[in-house]
């Protein structure tokens, strides 16, 4: 503020960005909120526009707490983790046990619950010995880009695509190249006529083949196929990010990328995780892939010295995932985040947008057309930094049901019509 005597205005804006304080009109300073005074204290209505608005962010790629802590789930946790102190907690808090030896790729037991349970949702066989768990997918795909690739290999991506996907493939040495997304995934034409350019320098293509992230397409089992075909073609692995997998707004029938790769000459890496089904601080993933592309991650010194990263927390989730409870919550999350999606694709249809109506995921994905902006930015999710700067990716999964109808709605008005002025947000 320029003067004492402050504005009710600016003193809630400054309450709002910079935490519970308040203009103190004697000192001529900011100072600590009272408890009892943010209670009391009442914004204009401009303000309470602006302070709503500012609240309702729909760039995290997060979850609604609401899914990670509604009674049943949290007391099937409890029991899970119950189970596995009271079993075998020496052998959880170990790097192995005397009858399997080291954990390297993972617990035994855990890895044949989760080749179980995965057998389940896939309508597919699903053999132990193709899995390894990780500390996330993030991990996964760390693991598997110092373990087969080397600095200057070329990888290409869709664009747009996950953007922190580049500063791990980057971090990695790699060189990055692109091609564009179709409406049923990667343009394979395009993907081969790099390849070809290259001749032979293209050692990776890296894909979101369900529920892309940001644009929410599904890559088609015709596409899938011929990707695999490329791939022993010109010489080239590829790394399926599945995270959103498991998360289908309806029946699918669409199993990783794995179940198309041909196990006489391997190709292909496909990664996924619980952390947008069960939650982020579970930070169990897995890695499922022919055992002769496995073996070279278990063959890693950060491996081999402090062997597999999700021992205990493994341990934990095992009960979980045997008895059917995880099974329950999958269905439970997918069937909440749908109905959120279907909000806000129709919120977002009655300001006159026209966004995708994604069958899974945590994204819609749109275009501005001359609207406000919201969400995440596609700036930086291509190579091209501006190529997809008048599109919006818009998480449906962390905010409220109330919360997507005000956010949305507001898109559809002026700031004239709301009565603030518009802040750039960082």
């Amino acid at each position: 503020p320029k003067q004492a005597g402050t504005s009710q205005l600016v003193e809630t804006a400054y309450f709002c960005y910079f935490g519970h304080c308040e203009f103190d009109k004697g000192t001529k300073s900011f100072k600590p909120m009272t408890s009892q005074r943010c209670n009391q204290t009442v914004a204009s209505p401009a303000m309470k526009k602006a302070e709503s608005s500012f609240v309702q962010d729909f760039s995290a790629g997060w979850a609604d707490t609401d899914v990670m802590s509604y009674p049943e789930f949290k007391a099937n946790l409890k029991a899970s983790f119950e189970a596995a102190v009271v079993a075998d907690v020496g052998n959880a808090l170990n790097y192995g046990n005397r009858e399997t030896g080291l954990y390297l790729y993972g617990v035994p037991d855990f890895l044949q619950a989760l080749a179980t349970f995965l057998s389940k949702q896939y309508g597919r066989p699903c053999d132990q010995n193709t899995l390894m768990t990780t500390s996330g997918a993030s991990m996964g795909i760390d693991l598997v880009l110092r373990a087969h690739f080397q600095p200057g290999d070329y990888v290409v991506c869709e664009g747009p695509t996950f953007f922190n996907a580049y500063s791990m493939l980057q971090n990695a040495g790699l060189k990055l190249l692109e091609v564009p997304i179709c409406e049923d995934g990667m343009d394979l034409d395009a993907l081969e006529k790099v390849c070809a350019d290259k001749d032979g320098k293209v050692k990776l293509v890296y894909t979101i083949p369900i529920h892309h992230n940001p644009t929410g397409i599904t890559m088609s089992n015709a596409k899938r196929q011929r990707l695999v075909q490329l791939a022993k073609k010109y010489d080239f692995k590829v790394i399926a990010d599945e995270a959103y997998q498991l998360l289908n707004f309806g029946p699918s029938a669409m199993v990783p990328l794995f179940y198309d790769d041909n196990p006489t000459d391997p190709r292909v890496i496909s990664i996924s995780s619980f952390s947008k089904l069960i939650g982020p601080g579970v930070k169990i993933g897995w890695i499922q892939a022919h055992p002769a592309l496995l073996k070279p991650l278990g063959d890693m010194g950060f491996i081999q010295s402090g062997h597999n990263p999700v021992i205990f927390m493994s341990n934990l989730l095992k009960q979980f995932i045997t008895s059917g409870n995880c099974a329950r919550h999958i269905a439970h999350v997918s069937a909440t985040f749908a109905k959120k999606k279907d909000l806000m694709v129709d919120e977002l249809r009655k300001v006159g947008l026209k966004p995708n109506n994604p069958m899974g995921g945590y994204f819609v994905w749109v275009k501005t057309d001359g609207h406000k902006r919201t969400g995440r930015s596609g700036k930086g999710m291509s190579l091209d930094p501006d190529a997809f700067n008048d599109y919006m990716r818009l998480c449906f999964a962390f905010p409220t049901e109330e919360e997507i109808v005000e956010g949305i709605r507001s898109l559809g008005k002026s700031a004239d019509e709301e009565g603030v002025e518009t802040v750039p947000r960082t």
